[in-house]
């Protein structure tokens, strides 16, 4: 597993999404660093330096904390506080519910903790119950081959698109479910200029992005969705659980996430019934989906905050 860190202290280990890497965190590995800690942040399963393994089903939520147990002895550490944004929070929600004596404290960004609930069905099928004709991503990436196509096809605009169109300087909050079934993942996208990006976002930026992803192609990050349902059944005796580590959740009012989970109202209730711990919990006004790259003062404030207070 390639990682980055910075720092020395009390070890803070944090969990990127999709399509992204370590490089998301790179704003808060300097600050953490500076105030106190060690702060790492790994390439996971299927993504940059990282290994890749073929099988699908080697992406579940088990294989994911693991990886982040095996990191934690690696680096000979006891203890971390576990952080993560977008996949990267169920890796550390659950890393924190599935091993309460390794990770004492949880940040999650962008993703709240759903405990999940007793269900017959698949959350696939639940997905195509809810929309029937349209387009939904999580659908869309379930057959191997066919987003990794669209996706390596031109790498740089797949990268400048994702990141453009998920933030909150988008023209317009994407709307899941209004596009037909038959419509591809990019064309639903807003390509900007890269002479004219927001302040947030560099040439730079695309330029490490479109490397990575160039290089180790979109299929291990895609192959983590493949797992819904698998990790639906390998989680299904945790139904119910709660997290009783201290934890912070982190957000923007724009992230497609939010709107997605039911709104603040919903988010604070799921929160405040599975995470009785929680200290925090804040939405930066305008801030989309990519939310410790977008907001890097006010994220790495809120989380040193946190961390100073454990």
């Amino acid at each position: 597993m390639h990682i980055a860190e910075a720092g020395t202290g009390p070890l803070v280990i944090m969990c990127h999404g999709f399509p992204e890497s370590w490089y998301s965190w790179r704003h808060q590995i300097t600050a953490l660093a500076d105030a106190g800690f060690h702060a790492v942040a790994p390439d996971q399963r299927g993504y940059g330096q990282t290994e890749a393994p073929a099988p699908v089903e080697a992406y579940t939520q088990l294989h994911l904390v693991g990886d982040i147990v095996g990191l934690l002895a690696a680096l000979g550490e006891k203890t971390a506080v576990i952080a993560g944004h977008d996949w990267g929070a169920p890796v550390a929600w659950n890393s924190a519910l599935l091993r309460p004596d390794l990770f004492t404290a949880v940040i999650g960004l962008s993703v709240p903790f759903r405990s999940g609930v007793a269900d017959t069905k698949k959350p696939t099928d639940r997905m195509r119950e809810n929309f029937g004709k349209n387009f939904f991503y999580q659908l869309y990436f379930q057959t191997p081959g066919v987003a990794e196509h669209e996706l390596q096809h031109d790498v740089r605009t797949s990268m400048r698109k994702f990141l453009f169109s998920a933030s909150g300087d988008a023209p317009s909050e994407r709307v899941f479910g209004q596009a037909p079934e038959t419509a591809f993942f990019l064309e639903q996208m807003t390509d900007p200029d890269e002479a004219a990006l927001p302040s947030w976002l560099t040439v730079a930026d695309i330029d490490f992005y479109t490397g990575e992803f160039q290089r180790a192609g979109f299929r291990g990050g895609l192959n983590w969705y493949r797992n819904i349902d698998r990790n639906a059944e390998l989680m299904g005796g945790f139904v119910g659980a709660k997290i009783t580590q201290p934890a912070l959740f982190v957000a923007g009012t724009r992230d497609g996430v939010i709107t997605m989970s039911g709104g603040r109202p919903a988010v604070e209730k799921m929160l405040k019934d599975n995470v009785p711990n929680l200290r925090g919990l804040v939405l930066l006004d305008g801030a989309g989906h990519w939310t410790q790259q977008e907001r890097p003062a006010e994220v790495n404030a809120e989380m040193i905050k946190f961390l100073k207070a454990l």
